[in-house]
């Protein structure tokens, strides 16, 4: 990976696409310290505090790089993209004129880009609106009256769709996908933040040994981690296919031999967020219209659906909203394979191209054996991705380890890193065959 930076660095066009990436990423960490006119950031910093032992908001904290707690501009950050896309993708099944334009290549997936934008001003609007309601009279506006509460909802409407407008500037003039590098550097930037709390919990105080252990199997969990995760994200399942010869004009063409890459992680992180997000709407709703569950059924719900009660051996009946949650993550990984790779359509275009796999017929028994072997990789990522995520809630949940950087953020950085050092190796061999053409 260092030799591929060093080599880019080395060609200009390259170098000019990571400095301007760069400086992107300086413009957003800035955005997130400028605070919205008119917001008391005492108020809202004390009672961010005050929900520290709900996981919903510390899921959430993460993904905003911390925007949200110190109520900057960019508070809602691009968590209305991140809806709004996967409100798009959910409609493109459902829709017939969504899936056409999906169908029609580039001018199709622009117009899609073009509603998924409408769409995220209008969710980034909504999210404004209901926090200045919510917030407004309990301290979070200095003055609470029409014109504060309008620059309020202005400032972070505006602020989510400049984030997205940044996002989508990366990937036209910078290096990987805007949006994926927006998210990867708003979660880096609470890594110092939690090992500090990391140290502070399990290292500062104690003696020698036990602060040397504590370090190196906090160390050593989050090599663990990693490590899974590119394992996890580099599996493939290779099927092998082979196409018939066949006459064109005087000539004997095809007859090659490739093979259709089965990615074991389909889904990425996807299944995660989904599962994650739904499960902490019942704690958000909750805290920002500042109601209680009170001591009964409703308390021990949101308690199970909270991840920082889980493993709690002293507490087990909260650890019933883990199977919730695994059976939710490998529901979406199935869900979401389903709307991205489609068996039937690839059996037939195999079979319209000559091509066949080695002991299947071509048709509808292509189409099954996909769906079989798709099925038992499907269920191997959810798996794999259900065990990353779940290693840093077992040490929070036995060892108290409040941090929001978990495995969901560890899949997205891994992801991003290795997709973002593909999309630069990529362009440094299109411009070695450029080079080579020219000469």
């Amino acid at each position: 990976m260092f030799k591929t930076l060093r080599d880019a660095f080395k060609i200009k066009d390259i170098r000019n696409k990571l400095f301007f990436t760069f400086l992107m990423l300086v413009v957003i960490r800035f955005g997130s310290q400028l605070p919205v006119p008119g917001v008391n950031r005492e108020f809202f910093s004390n009672w961010f505090a005050s929900q520290q032992a709900n996981g919903a908001f510390n899921f959430f904290s993460a993904f905003t790089g911390g925007s949200f707690e110190r109520m900057s501009i960019f508070a809602l950050n691009i968590t209305p993209y991140i809806t709004s896309s996967i409100i798009m993708q959910l409609l493109t099944i459902a829709i017939p004129k969504l899936e056409e334009m999906q169908r029609d290549g580039e001018d199709g997936r622009k117009k899609i880009r073009t509603i998924t934008r409408y769409v995220t001003v209008g969710l980034a609007l909504f999210e404004s609106i209901a926090m200045t309601i919510g917030f407004g009279k309990s301290g979070l506006l200095e003055n609470v009256n029409f014109l504060s509460g309008l620059t309020v909802v202005v400032a972070l409407t505006a602020g989510s769709a400049f984030l997205m407008w940044v996002g989508e500037r990366i990937t036209e003039r910078g290096v990987g996908n805007g949006i994926s590098i927006v998210l990867m550097i708003n979660i880096l930037s609470r890594v110092p933040q939690d090992i500090s709390t990391l140290f502070n919990t399990f290292v500062k105080g104690k003696t020698l040994a036990k602060g040397a252990l504590a370090a190196i199997i906090i160390l050593a969990v989050i090599v663990v981690t990693i490590i899974l995760v590119i394992v996890l994200n580099s599996a493939v399942r290779k099927i092998p296919v082979q196409y018939a010869k066949k006459m064109q004009g005087r000539k004997l063409v095809g007859g090659q031999s490739t093979h259709i890459p089965l990615k074991v992680n389909t889904a990425g992180v996807i299944p995660v967020i989904f599962a994650g997000s739904l499960m902490s709407i019942p704690q958000m709703i909750v805290s920002f219209t500042g109601g209680g569950a009170g001591d009964g059924v409703g308390a021990t719900i949101l308690g199970m659906l909270n991840q920082n009660n889980w493993f709690n051996f002293q507490e087990p009946i909260y650890s019933v909203g883990l199977i919730l949650y695994v059976v939710l993550i490998i529901f979406f990984a199935y869900f979401y394979t389903s709307i991205t790779f489609n068996p039937i359509e690839v059996a037939d275009n195999m079979k319209k191209q000559g091509g066949f796999i080695p002991g299947i017929r071509p048709g509808k028994p292509t189409t099954d054996f996909l769906n079989k072997i798709l099925g038992y990789i499907v269920f191997i990522g959810a798996a794999g991705l259900t065990i990353v995520v779940l290693i840093p809630i077992f040490f929070n949940g036995v060892f108290g380890a409040y941090v929001s950087f978990g495995g969901t953020s560890i899949i997205i950085i891994v992801g991003v890193v290795l997709e973002t050092m593909k999309q630069i190796e990529s362009q440094m061999l299109v411009r070695n065959y450029k080079g080579f053409l020219s000469e």
